[in-house]
């Protein structure tokens, strides 16, 4: 008994560092936030709490920029999720084939992963610039009369930074798929050969199948990230969010309310409980329905 209770207190004592870094930089923060979110604050002098209950959530529904803001997050989300998790699964696919020189080609694919979102940024807007390459390449196959500032039209710019992101954010999810790749039986590709599978039988009944808790996690992990963009278009627009709120995000937009406009930090604070509520909702919507087509039946 005494062996087991010091095992517990060690146990406790290894943990609580951890818990505490925890509580004070990510619990209280957002239990803070939360409470913000129902007050007016001036933080002119000695900050003052004005309570206005649900006011800053009201307003901020009603609001025409949280709804581009949303709007602008949405298609970020629907277009850089699925590309990056096809993205990350077909090329863990080549790498696990066996081709030659894996190991080099895993190296440099991993590579964008190691710098940083703000470095990679600087790199893109270089790239998609008026004089860059990729405007003097698509000048040199005949695709464009004229250069085109990609970064500084309204219809444009936010597929620049969803071909960034997804260029710099498939390689881990990459590893992830490899790693899964791997831990699949070879026995079971040997049977399904000995029954006359083809390759495209034996990718949709085994390879896929055996994916998708790793599928379900790079889904949940993208979801996540996606939804709160702000360092490639704050970078990109200069914090404004142009050209004309092109690059508005519910992130920027919450930095905007937050430190950009006096008064406004419980209203900041509203829409950051309202978008993680949102995020809230969906993962669970998509746990439910990718539980369903794992068990075939109401997941867990």
């Amino acid at each position: 008994m005494k062996k087991n209770h010091r095992e517990k207190l060690q146990g406790i004592m290894f943990s609580l560092p951890a818990v505490i870094i925890l509580g004070v930089f990510t619990l209280l923060p957002v239990i803070y936030s939360f409470y913000l979110s129902f007050n007016k604050v001036s933080l002119i002098g000695e900050v003052s709490y004005d309570f206005v209950g649900l006011r800053n959530y009201i307003s901020a529904l009603k609001d025409p920029r949280v709804m581009i803001a949303l709007q602008n997050t949405a298609k970020y989300v629907a277009i850089v999720v699925p590309a990056q998790t096809l993205l990350a699964l077909l090329l863990a696919s080549v790498l696990n084939s066996g081709i030659r020189f894996q190991n080099g080609f895993r190296t440099l694919l991993f590579l964008p992963t190691l710098t940083s979102s703000s470095a990679l940024t600087m790199i893109f807007m270089f790239l998609f610039s008026v004089n860059g390459p990729v405007n003097k390449l698509l000048l040199q196959v005949g695709l464009l009369d004229s250069p085109i500032g990609f970064l500084n039209e309204t219809s444009t710019v936010l597929y620049a930074i969803i071909i960034m992101n997804v260029w710099s954010t498939v390689p881990m999810f990459m590893t992830i798929y490899l790693a899964g790749l791997q831990d699949i039986p070879k026995t079971m590709y040997e049977a399904a050969e000995i029954d006359g599978a083809n390759a495209f039988q034996r990718l949709t009944r085994i390879t896929i199948p055996q994916l998708v808790p790793v599928t379900n996690y790079i889904v949940m992990v993208g979801l996540a990230s996606t939804f709160q963009l702000f360092d490639q278009t704050y970078i990109v627009s200069g914090g404004s969010g142009g050209p004309n709120n092109a690059t508005l995000t519910l992130s920027l937009i919450i930095y905007q309310y937050a430190f950009k406009t006096f008064g406004t930090m419980g209203y900041a604070s509203a829409i950051a409980v309202l978008l993680t509520l949102f995020i809230f909702v969906i993962s669970m919507i998509l746990r439910k329905f990718t539980n369903e087509d794992v068990t075939g039946e109401g997941g867990v």
